[in-house]
């Protein structure tokens, strides 16, 4: 199977080329830097294909899918700075990549008959409530400039495509980029305490485990809107920090305080980043692992505990 894989050099597409070299399939990879940076246990993959793409660049993206002629598109490019999104000199690239060069992959994706898979965030919806929100809720009301670029990314790849696949990830790490795990190993080797927010609830997304779900996905014809996130219940990210520092061995003190205490961030974040997974399984598809093993995992990965 021949896949293209965009935003090779963030977290998930990383993963998603990786996963793809597993198997034994030919990912393509794009970003816009000029030189591949994903790495397999350290160690660059240059068989795997790469080239330099600007997803804004229509032109570019037609030639591209022409030219490559892929199976599918696993379409992980996106601007993901939430906070900076919302400074007035960024809008207008912001929705440039996340609408603009979705809208440009979907129509490529059309013309060449490859299947699209989009990824997409809990951030489309507005948070209220404490009920998960269920993949085919068109309840939208994002509470920021990203959750609207995201939303308008979804709302491109509908208007151009007649089959898709749209999955809404939350609370993402991997070993390719910065996370919160990261930031959180980096200030408990400096910090004794530490406060983070307990009144936003969700469940972290491993993009290993992630990446696995999405190659088997595109194997099918089972296309529509769903949500991944790692297994076991719902949490806070104060929950999240506590589990971090208790298996990386560290001693430092979660404080936890709200939202409108912590204050800083310039974007508005929902409360409420549950999402029902249940399709996942109904549509016969294996559910991530739970998110504590995930963490362990990923810990061992980056070196932090063996």
């Amino acid at each position: 199977m021949k896949v293209l894989v965009t935003g090779v050099g963030g977290q998930l597409g990383h993963d998603v080329m990786n996963e793809l070299f597993r198997r034994g399939d030919t990912g393509v990879g794009t970003d816009l830097s000029p030189v591949y940076a994903g790495v397999q246990d350290g160690t660059p993959v240059l068989s795997m294909p790469y080239f330099a793409l600007d997803i804004t660049d229509r032109e570019a993206v037609l030639e591209a899918l022409e030219r490559e002629r892929p199976d599918a598109v696993v379409h992980c490019a996106a601007w993901t700075a939430v906070d900076a999104a919302e400074e007035e000199e960024n809008r207008g690239r912001v929705f440039a990549i996340n609408a603009g060069g979705t809208r440009n992959i979907a129509d490529a994706c059309r013309r060449t008959g490859a299947k699209m898979l989009y990824l997409s965030t809990d951030y489309v919806f507005d948070g209220r409530g404490g009920e998960p929100w269920k993949p085919d809720c068109r309840d939208y009301r994002p509470l920021n400039v990203y959750g609207q670029s995201k939303l308008d990314g979804e709302r491109a790849v509908t208007d151009a495509l007649d089959r898709f696949f749209i999955v809404r990830i939350a609370w993402v790490f991997g070993v390719n980029g910065n996370n919160f795990i990261k930031t959180m190993l980096k200030i408990g080797k400096t910090h004794d305490t530490v406060r983070v927010v307990s009144d936003q609830i969700g469940t972290p997304t491993y993009t290993a485990d992630l990446a696995r779900l999405l190659v088997d996905m595109i194997r099918t014809e089972k296309y529509g809107f769903y949500h991944a996130t790692n297994e076991g219940g719902f949490i806070s990210w104060h929950d999240f920090a506590c589990e971090i520092f208790r298996q990386a061995g560290y001693p430092t003190k979660v404080i936890p305080v709200t939202t409108q205490e912590y204050g800083l961030s310039k974007a508005a974040r929902p409360f409420n980043s549950r999402l029902d997974k249940s399709k996942l399984a109904a549509g016969g598809f294996t559910p991530l692992p739970d998110w504590k093993d995930a963490l362990r995992r990923y810990l061992q990965a980056i070196g932090q505990i063996r």
